[in-house]
C-alpha cells in the first residue's frame, strides 16, 4: 500500500503574501512619518497623529476586506437566484448566467444562493460544502453513490485536507498525518 500526502498551501500563500503587503503598509507609513519629523518641519505631535491615522486606517482595511468579500458574494448570488427565478434575467442583461453543473458532485467555497421550490436556498454560507449525488441501492435504500472499486477491487481514491497555519507545523505534524491516513485506508478496504 502506498501512501502520499498532498497539503493545498494556496491560502496560507495567499495570507502570508497580504501580510507581507501590510508590513510595507506600516513600514512606508513609519518611514515617512519619521521623514517628516526629522526634515519636514512638522511638529512630533502632528507626525504621531498622522501616523497613528494611517495605521489606523491599514487595520481597518484588513478588517473589513472578508466581510466586503462575503456581502458581495451574497449579493450575486442572491441576484443571480433572482434572476434564475425570473426566467433567466432581467430584459438587456449584458451577460448570460454561468451554469455550473453538480451532477457528479462538487464543492461550494463561498456563500451561494440557489432556486429551491420557488424559494432561494442557502449554501456555503458557514464554509465550504461538499454536494454529493446520491443513488438508490438494490434494497431501495438512497445514499451516496461512489465510484472507484475499493472493497470491490478497484482503485480507491482517498481525499485527505490538512489545515494548518504555516509550512513548519505541518512538517511537525506530518507523521501522524500518514498515521491517520494510513489507518482510514485500511478501514476502507475492510468496508468500515
Amino acid at each position: 500500500m502506498r501512501i502520499a500526502v498532498e497539503a493545498d498551501t494556496r491560502g496560507f500563500d495567499r495570507a502570508m503574501g497580504d501580510l507581507q503587503l501590510r508590513a510595507g503598509a506600516l513600514g512606508s507609513a513609519f518611514t515617512s512619518a519619521f521623514r517628516n519629523a526629522s526634515g519636514g518641519g512638522k511638529s512630533l505631535e502632528g507626525v504621531l497623529k498622522q501616523l497613528a491615522t494611517r495605521i489606523s486606517g491599514i487595520a481597518l482595511d484588513s478588517a473589513l476586506r472578508p466581510v466586503g468579500t462575503l456581502a458581495g458574494n451574497l449579493l450575486n448570488g442572491l441576484i443571480g437566484s433572482l434572476g434564475g427565478a425570473l426566467g433567466g434575467g432581467a430584459a438587456g442583461a449584458a451577460a448570460p448566467q454561468r451554469v455550473v453543473p453538480f451532477a457528479k458532485g462538487g464543492v461550494v467555497r463561498a456563500p451561494s444562493f440557489f432556486p429551491m421550490g420557488g424559494a432561494a436556498g442557502l449554501m456555503g454560507e458557514a464554509g465550504a460544502e461538499a454536494i454529493l449525488p446520491l443513488r438508490r441501492g438494490s434494497d431501495g435504500s438512497l445514499g451516496v453513490a461512489t465510484s472507484g472499486g475499493g472493497a470491490r477491487g478497484g482503485p480507491t481514491t482517498v481525499v485527505f485536507n490538512v489545515s494548518t497555519p504555516d509550512a513548519p507545523s505541518f512538517r511537525r505534524a506530518e507523521g501522524q498525518i500518514q498515521a491517520m491516513l494510513a489507518r482510514a485506508a485500511l478501514r476502507g478496504q475492510r468496508g468500515l
